[in-house]
């Protein structure tokens, strides 16, 4: 090869070697400045596909964000509806069991699985965190925002307390963890658990007070966090066990579902509304309660308390019922109960429409005040 020809290949090595820097940096710089997460947990935008039907599985979580949608987290994925159509977010992201869901303050949601971890989503990307990013747990049940716009995820190892940056966690007891040989259910146990439990560490629900307190719904006992110990709630040196749902109303009322049937407390006094047990406790704009509970008999809810039963089998242990919010002072406060022969029901959401959304164990349900329709063909999204 003479002197002239290889100048010129040597030359066009180096022009194709430097336009594949120039590819590279550019693809990474990309990357990082979308998302400035790690190139491994970052997942690119994918294109999404409507559906024809809704989740088929346990729906555990229902939200509706600022621009009307409504989210639904299933063990099949995270579903949006934007009111005529139905798309799996996540159907090309995760296989993860979805239970539960956030928007924040800035428009971003997050969604949390059983096993996955918490999924950010943007509108156009994912993050997935996980242990390895500091999370406390890959099993995420409950996500919240608090006044500071920090956010919280409930796990089954404590609370992850995250800066934007990295995660601070919290144990209410440090116990050891569960092993295979303890059972997963343990709520006929829950009167008799020792403060050295794993269950403690197992936050069902996390809520910030107007005071600016902390209230932890666990598997094991309810806390209270003022910013620096964690109190046991109490009622007649009782404590409250295995709280599934906890809120605080409009009126600053502190309501827990759970075991122990459904409480509201003022500050000051404990007023019990029902024994039976109570899986999600809900407020609507009009100050109505609403609640999934298993109800064994009518006979659990106070003598004078109006029942009607619209729709569904009148055999069913699972109902959601809907206490007036201009009688939650009276001895006798009105209760409505939806029954329905869906099994168990799960959380619950009041859309701008008026229409209550409610999770099931397969898939999400819609009542206008009349039916419950659902959400397994075209026709039951009418």
């Amino acid at each position: 090869m003479n002197i002239k020809v290889m100048k010129r290949e040597m030359k066009n090595y180096t022009y194709v070697y430097t336009l594949f820097l120039v590819f590279v940096f550019n693809t990474f710089c990309d990357g990082q400045s979308k998302t400035d997460l790690p190139k491994d947990n970052a997942k690119p935008e994918t294109k999404e596909v409507s559906i024809s039907h809704g989740p088929n599985r346990i729906t555990r979580n229902i939200i509706q964000d600022r621009k009307g949608n409504i989210w639904i987290a299933a063990f099949d994925g995270i579903f949006r509806y934007d009111g005529k159509s139905l798309t799996n977010v996540t159907d090309n992201v995760s296989s993860a069991r979805f239970f539960s869901l956030l928007e924040d303050s800035k428009g971003n949601l997050w969604f949390g699985s059983i096993g996955s971890g918490v999924y950010f989503y943007d509108g156009k990307s994912f993050k997935n965190f996980t242990t390895r990013d500091g999370l406390a747990n890959d099993a995420v049940t409950n996500i919240y925002e608090d006044k500071t716009s920090t956010i919280w995820f409930g796990t089954a190892s404590g609370a992850s307390r995250y800066n934007g940056k990295s995660f601070q966690n919290f144990k209410i007891k440090e116990v050891p963890l569960p092993t295979d040989a303890d059972s997963v259910h343990v709520s006929v146990y829950q009167h008799t658990l020792s403060e050295n439990h794993w269950t403690h560490n197992d936050i069902n629900m996390i809520i910030e007070d107007k005071n600016g307190k902390f209230w932890f719904a666990t598997r094991g006992y309810a806390r209270i966090y003022d910013g620096k110990t964690f109190t046991t709630l109490t009622h007649d040196g009782k404590p409250f066990t295995n709280v599934r749902s906890i809120i605080e109303d409009k009126k600053g009322n502190i309501w827990l579902g759970g075991n122990d049937g459904l409480w509201r407390y003022d500050g000051r006094t404990f007023t019990n509304f029902t024994q039976s047990f109570v899986g999600y406790v809900y407020e609507d704009r009009e100050g109505n309660i609403w609640t999934s509970s298993q109800e064994n008999s009518q006979a659990v809810f106070k003598q004078g308390n109006v029942f009607t039963n619209i729709t569904g089998s009148p055999k069913s242990t699972w109902a959601l019922s809907r206490y007036d919010g201009k009688s939650l002072s009276d001895k006798q406060p009105t209760a409505t109960q939806i029954k329905s022969n869906l099994g168990m029901v799960f959380g619950i959401l009041e859309a701008k429409d008026g229409s209550i959304w409610f999770g099931a164990n397969d898939g999400v349900y819609r009542y206008d005040g009349n039916t419950i329709a659902d959400f397994k063909s075209k026709e039951g999204q009418k």
